[in-house]
């Protein structure tokens, strides 16, 4: 016996015309029977726009579903709706100007200033030329909070060693300015004196930090292979460390110093200041571990 939703039909139209799998065909009546539940209309062309909000509203509020999830019953209402309205059913298609919900932006990973601090210390320790650039590099990657792109293709003049400031070219060529901290600015100067180590003899070199293998600069990929190396050598997970933990860890400890976030913003070359202020979130998060911890009254 048919359904007087005409979900059967809807589920033969979607397997049959569209191709869906059997998994895919499974999901969409569960998602179906769902709604229905939770609907006390029992008249199909009474279901309004409001409706499907309330729908979306419950399954986030009181189901605690997943973005995903509730994304994917909303497509699968979209598509019942528009079959309802090709087969004359309905009048209108309330799924119509429905947004899905926004996907939760995972909170950045960063590292404690110990963790930066023995990463450092382990690479300007280690006599291999190679590791003492590393240390400079995660140096200034931090003083500054430089994206991986931008540390590797600085210019040698990119640095105003009076003056205490880097000139740095982000996304769409866009120039910032930037204050390097003077113990940064001294592992430059002193890695100035190597840089030519890094030069083939007889070639000359425009970048901070050249390719040894051709005329370009250093890769983010061989960046990224000798920070995870470093890693595993400090004892830290390389998976916890990536060149933009380095760039995060910038943004979370100053305003954890209670840096405003307009500076920050300007520092790190966000256009918008919302995509900065996913770092409040990590530092609000500390200060709940702080009262967990070591607040006198949490725990009676």
């Amino acid at each position: 016996m048919s359904s007087p939703y005409l979900v059967e039909e809807f589920l033969e139209m979607m397997s049959a015309e569209r191709g869906a799998s059997e998994n895919t065909i499974d999901a969409y009546a569960r998602d179906l029977a769902q709604f229905w539940e939770f609907s006390p209309k029992t008249d199909i062309s009474a279901i309004t726009k409001e409706d499907i909000s309330a729908f979306i509203i419950f399954l986030s509020k009181q189901k605690n579903a997943a973005t995903k999830s509730i994304n994917r019953k909303l497509s699968t209402l979209r598509e019942y709706f528009k079959f309802l309205y090709t087969e004359k059913e309905i009048k209108t298609i309330p799924t119509q100007n429905i947004q899905g919900a926004k996907p939760e932006r995972p909170l950045p990973k960063y590292l404690s200033i110990n963790e930066i601090n023995l990463l450092v210390e382990k690479a300007s320790n280690n006599p291999q030329k190679k590791w003492q650039r590393i240390s400079v590099m995660l140096k200034l990657m931090y003083a500054c909070g430089l994206r991986v792109s931008e540390l590797v293709s600085l210019p040698e003049n990119s640095i105003n060693f009076e003056k205490k400031i880097i000139l740095v070219k982000g996304k769409g060529n866009k120039e910032r300015i930037i204050p390097i901290a003077d113990a940064a600015l001294k592992a430059v100067m002193q890695y100035i004196d190597i840089r030519e180590v890094f030069i083939p003899s007889g070639r000359k070199s425009q970048w901070l930090f050249p390719s040894y293998a051709s005329s370009g600069h250093f890769t983010r990929h061989a960046f990224y292979q000798d920070i995870k190396e470093l890693a595993v050598l400090c004892g830290i997970s390389p998976s916890k460390i990536t060149p933009h933990t380095l760039r995060h860890s910038f943004a979370t400890h100053l305003l954890n110093k209670n840096v405003d976030l307009r500076s920050v913003q300007k520092m790190l070359g966000h256009a918008s200041i919302a995509t900065t202020e996913i770092y409040t979130h990590v530092a609000n998060e500390r200060l709940v571990e702080i009262i967990k911890s070591k607040h006198p009254l949490h725990n009676q």
